[in-house]
């Protein structure tokens, strides 16, 4: 029997929250590959799953700012120099320079993941340096890589367009799975609940304007959040303050199987990425999927990713700004129009069939199967 060809993967990610990556080394795995997944540790790290493939995790000194990046960067090139590897997978810019330096090294097949925009977010508009060094880093490398993927057609044809790659499109869309919902807790009863997840509730977000638009709304509308992100703590600060933690609840975030159990009890999804930054507006968030497969109608922000998922389908409501009357008023328009929101349920449903993994993953094995 042929021994089977290694896959090293990199992620800045802790792995356990991250969907994405944790399909596709699956869906490696099972096509015959050995799949080594190289992750991070944070303080508040879930543990790791029993995953078909196997996953390590580093340990970071560093918590914030530039500083973490460098440190995962050099003990990620570290680990990757001295392990025995066919092929390297590196997924987004945080870890691309140290597995494209290990690949020139050893001589190894560099495959590259780009999960978003990634020099379009927010957080280095507001450091011009900061985005100058990553930048620097992708125009060097991103030329030169023969096999990279992402996430959707806005951000492929922004990449393409500027490098000149061909890049492929893998989408971050859910195993279909039958889920049992949790146990309605107490407090939600008789409510219509309004749920953002996501580990990425940060600034641009929409965090806080939903939080807003919730106060505007009769009491029978109650906010779950779950997951995590850099405004989290604020959201938690302005409940209290605006005297609201009777009608919002925030959930740390928790493994994809228990999260999709607590996406069932919810009546509306909220996605409300802001137009104002490159990287969100080229986003397609895991949530809308998530949603959609839960039956879940949604409340979105008119991205063009997004709507076009809600044009094709019409699975939920598309708003053209972040402004909190504006999201009070689609929520109450949608739970005001029973005929409508039970259409929507019924449209997800067939969005879910198409809207899969098993459709989405043979894009992936035609990438894959000619390095088996």
């Amino acid at each position: 029997m042929a021994t089977q060809k290694k896959i090293l993967v990199s992620v800045i990610s802790d792995l356990t929250t991250d969907q994405r990556v944790i399909r596709i080394c699956t869906c490696l795995q099972q096509m015959g590959f050995n799949v080594m997944v190289i992750a991070r540790s944070f303080n508040n790290s879930l543990p790791l799953d029993n995953y078909k493939f196997e996953a390590t995790r580093i340990k970071c000194f560093c918590k914030k700012g530039f500083l973490q990046y460098a440190e995962f960067n050099i003990k990620l090139f570290i680990k990757l120099l001295f392990s025995k590897t066919d092929y390297l997978l590196s997924n987004d810019l945080d870890t691309l320079l140290p597995n494209y330096i290990v690949s020139k090294v050893k001589g190894k097949k560099i495959f590259y993941d780009t999960h978003e925009y990634f020099t379009g977010v927010p957080e280095l508009r507001q450091s011009p340096f900061k985005r100058r060094v990553w930048k620097t880093i992708e125009n060097w490398i991103l030329p030169k890589l023969p096999i990279v993927y992402t996430v959707n057609n806005s951000v492929k044809d922004t990449y393409e367009k500027e490098y000149g790659n061909i890049i492929s499109v893998i989408r971050n869309v859910p195993v279909t799975e039958r889920i049992e919902p949790m146990p309605l807790p107490e407090k939600w009863i008789g409510k219509k609940i309004i749920l953002m997840q996501g580990a990425g509730i940060n600034v641009g977000r929409g965090g806080m304007e939903l939080l807003q638009a919730v106060s505007l709304l009769p009491d029978e509308f109650f906010l779950l959040y779950i997951g995590s992100g850099t405004e989290w703590e604020t959201i938690a600060q302005k409940t209290k303050e605006w005297k609201l933690t009777h009608r919002v609840e925030m959930i740390a975030k928790l493994p994809p199987a228990q999260l999709k159990r607590y996406t069932l009890l919810a009546h509306i999804g909220c996605s409300l990425d802001s137009f104002d930054d490159i990287n969100y507006l080229f986003n397609l968030p895991n949530k809308i999927f998530d949603y959609i497969h839960a039956g879940v109608p949604v409340i979105a922000t008119a991205i063009p990713e997004v709507k076009k998922i809600m044009d094709e389908y019409k699975c939920g409501i598309c708003i053209d700004n972040l402004l909190p009357a504006t999201i009070a008023e689609s929520i109450m328009q949608l739970m005001d129009s029973p005929q409508t929101y039970e259409a929507f349920k019924q449209q997800c449903i067939i969005a879910a069939k198409d809207l899969c993994w098993e459709n989405e993953s043979e894009k992936l094995k035609q990438i894959y199967r000619p390095y088996l």
